[in-house]
């Protein structure tokens, strides 16, 4: 977060000055504010929540076809309008998609395994938040949060037999919807093909390779980048990393990834050690959200994938992002939290005993 501060200023500095920086910062002390509180509280109450929250979110997700609420830009529908801000609500989707299936899955830890009870309700569970999502067009949310429903029923214990044909069949249907849709078929080709589209559609991820490639090993110098001065459009959200990049250099980039990986393994640790199958549902969702949203905008900016718009978590501009990533890092707390309380609490229990089965 840290790190995103300095790069909003500097990215905005010359056509913005410190207007990012402030939202942003308005944004960071409610996110910290949901952090505490999701921290503080047992994340066990979210079960109690998670269908509430689902047909909540549905609706918000549906909310915004309808003016004046929600907000058209760019072709999209994503926003909706609470006349002081805008609010993604494909952002809230993703914890509580990642809450109602990990809900789901203890529920029904003795029959998840069957094809009914293990992959078709689930599966209907995930659509009502994901048709509204491919609908808005949001296709690459779609994709993250289609693989996270498949990553979720595999921890859970769903048979591989069950998954991979439907997953097959859905990435197919994906990949037929993006060839026949003008804008996808454009980005994918500009990728296939990045000096052809240079000067038209891919010409955001063209500016993004000149920035790391003038950044060089130990980059220009903190604010002395160039490609932020109207070259590189969106350089404060989605290619906030070609940024860093330019003006930190390789070394930073590579700080970077290295601390989101440090991240899905600390994640991953405290989701397998958690004390229940919720806990362990919640965390391991938790981390791969958030890890496989790095990889993709990472894999965006560096051209390793095809251009699509996902935040840098907790580092691209984005209120509604930063907000949700805190709150599902406070959860993450939470599960440490009562996990380590178990564990004492069993420790005790274990020196207590010790003298009577000694004595005995």
């Amino acid at each position: 977060m840290a790190l995103g501060m300095v790069m909003l200023y500097s990215s905005g500095m010359a056509q913005k000055g410190a207007h990012y920086l402030v939202l942003q910062g308005t944004w960071s002390v409610a996110g910290i504010f949901c952090c505490t509180v999701a921290a503080l509280m047992d994340y066990r109450w979210l079960k109690k929540l998670s269908l509430p929250l689902l047909a909540l979110t549905a609706g918000m997700l549906w909310l915004v076809f309808i003016p004046p609420f929600g907000v058209h830009v760019k072709g999209s529908s994503r926003w909706i309008n609470l006349w002081f801000c805008n609010f993604q609500p494909s952002e809230a989707a993703k914890i509580v998609l990642i809450i109602v299936l990990a809900a789901y899955g203890e529920k029904n830890q003795k029959v998840i395994r069957s094809f009914w009870r293990g992959l078709v309700l689930p599966g209907c569970l995930a659509f009502a938040i994901l048709i509204p999502i491919f609908l808005e067009p949001d296709r690459g949310t779609t994709i993250l949060l289609g693989s996270l429903t498949i990553t979720l029923l595999l921890v859970a214990g769903v048979r591989w037999i069950y998954v991979i044909p439907p997953a097959g069949a859905a990435a197919a249907l994906i990949g037929w919807v993006l060839m026949n849709d003008p804008v996808r078929r454009a980005r994918i080709l500009s990728w296939w093909y990045p000096e052809e589209h240079k000067t038209g559609v891919g010409y955001q991820s063209w500016q993004a390779m000149l920035a790391l490639g003038n950044g060089g090993v130990s980059g220009l110098g903190l604010g002395n980048g160039r490609q932020k001065l109207g070259f590189l459009p969106e350089q404060h959200t989605d290619f906030i990393l070609s940024v860093i990049g330019e003006e930190m250099g390789v070394i930073a980039t590579i700080a970077v990834v290295v601390g989101f990986i440090v991240f899905v393994i600390c994640g991953a640790y405290l989701a397998w050690h958690s004390r229940d199958v919720f806990g362990l549902l919640l965390g391991s969702g938790i981390t791969f959200l958030i890890g496989m949203q790095a990889f993709i905008n990472i894999g965006v900016v560096t051209s390793t994938l095809p251009n699509k718009g996902l935040p840098l978590p907790f580092i691209s501009y984005g209120g509604s992002s930063l907000l949700l990533m805190l709150f599902s890092i406070g959860i993450l707390i939470s599960i440490a939290r009562h996990s380590s309380a178990a564990g004492a609490q069993e420790e005790e229990i274990e020196e207590s005993d010790f003298p009577r089965a000694q004595y005995a």
